[in-house]
C-alpha cells in the first residue's frame, strides 16, 4: 500500500516561490504563483506580505493562509496542474 504524502514544511523564498518539505523525506523548490487563481488567491497574489504568510495547516497536511486559502498537497507534491491551468496555458481561459 502507497503511503500518503502530506506537507511538514513551507519557506517562502523569492517572489512566489517556496520551499516544501514532505512527510517522505524530500523537498521541493516549486513556484506558487500558477496556482494562485480566483479570488480566495487575489489577496495573496496582490500583497506579498500575505503571500510569505504561508504556513502548514497539519490537519490537512497542506499549506495554507488565513484567508482560508490552501493548496491541494497531491498537486504541488506531483507537480499535477489543474484544468484551469491547462485551459490558460493553451489560449483557451
Amino acid at each position: 500500500m502507497e503511503k500518503i504524502v502530506r506537507i511538514r514544511s513551507v519557506e517562502p523564498l523569492d517572489e512566489y516561490t517556496v520551499r516544501l518539505g514532505f512527510t517522505d523525506g524530500s523537498t521541493k523548490k516549486i513556484d506558487l504563483e500558477p496556482y494562485l487563481h480566483g479570488p480566495i488567491f487575489e489577496i495573496i497574489r496582490n500583497d506579498m506580505n500575505v503571500f510569505r504568510s504561508v504556513k502548514v495547516d497539519a490537519r490537512a497536511g497542506t499549506i495554507a493562509w488565513d484567508n482560508g486559502a490552501d493548496i491541494d498537497p497531491d498537486v504541488l507534491y506531483s507537480g499535477l496542474t489543474s484544468e484551469w491551468m491547462t485551459l490558460k496555458t493553451e489560449g483557451i481561459g
